[in-house]
């Protein structure tokens, strides 16, 4: 009984060790936080956004930045620059990320279908120190048409010809 409380105890103690840099940068950006704005005119069907992500790590929030974009794409939008146009969100229903809290659990979990809608534009990325904090920026390109379908085949939000 000792040995295995002891073993218990040992095992506890270890654990944060094990969980390490991957459940840090999950609590650095869980709260999906970050700004976007326009880069650009992309290719039909596509929007070129640039995303500032903030981590402790450099690393892990230019990871993330492919994540905020494609999240930002459907909850947030964009306001429009000098020579872009402003993008409304494609989930345009309140309470939309509530309501399909598994779906998109699934969808933005680690390497999730999300990423098939994003790429890097292979444009440098800016970081800029913020405190304890790094601010990261990186120019992606986001398939808005083929996101806006895999929404509304998921039943997420509805079809653009569904009002008519």
């Amino acid at each position: 009984m000792k040995k295995n409380l002891i073993l218990l105890l040992a095992i506890a103690l270890c654990l944060p060790v094990f969980a390490g840099p991957k459940s840090k940068a999950k609590k650095d950006t869980e709260h999906y936080r970050y700004e976007l704005e326009c880069a650009g005119n992309g290719v039909q069907g596509t929007y070129l956004i640039k995303v500032w992500s903030y981590s402790r790590k450099a690393a892990v929030a230019a990871e993330q930045c492919k994540k905020n974009a494609v999240h930002g794409v459907i909850f947030k939008g964009y306001t429009g620059e000098t020579g872009c146009v402003a993008q409304r969100p494609l989930a345009k229903t309140p309470g939309v990320e509530e309501e399909y809290a598994d779906f998109f659990k699934d969808f933005f979990s680690d390497r999730g279908d999300y990423y098939k809608y994003v790429s890097l534009t292979g444009a440098t990325q800016e970081v800029i120190k913020v405190g304890k904090e790094y601010k990261v920026g990186v120019i992606v390109s986001v398939k808005k048409d083929e996101l806006r379908h895999a929404l509304e085949q998921a039943g997420v939000i509805k079809s653009l010809c569904s009002g008519f």
